[in-house]
């Protein structure tokens, strides 16, 4: 399955630890095509519908439904764990993902 950067996607994010986002859901694949065409984990921010005020939160519009990716949740899955391929974030989506993990994770 060709995984592109951007695409939104089904995991099963379980087993997990603590306060990290359980089961199943949506999520953005935040690595590079790169990555994406040779490695065998992918790089996903995990989608909520629940509504917090959170700065490393990216509102999106996915199935219809609002929702944020949580931008201070992701982590690396192997391929297996992605169920179904969905769309992708729209370009407006994109340039706030960018933008905020450039104001969270670079000095």
């Amino acid at each position: 399955m060709e995984l592109k950067q951007y695409q939104i996607v089904l995991v099963n994010l379980d087993p997990t630890v603590g306060s990290e986002i359980k089961k199943t859901r949506p999520c953005a694949i935040i690595s590079p095509n790169e990555m994406n065409k040779y490695l065998q984990t992918i790089v996903v921010a995990p989608m909520t519908s629940s509504d917090k005020s959170h700065p490393t939160r990216v509102e999106v519009l996915h199935n219809n439904t609002k929702g944020q990716i949580a931008l201070d949740q992701i982590r690396t899955v192997d391929r297996q764990s992605i169920i179904k391929v969905f769309n992708s974030l729209n370009e407006k989506e994109i340039v706030k993902v960018k933008e905020v993990i450039k104001e969270t994770y670079v000095d």
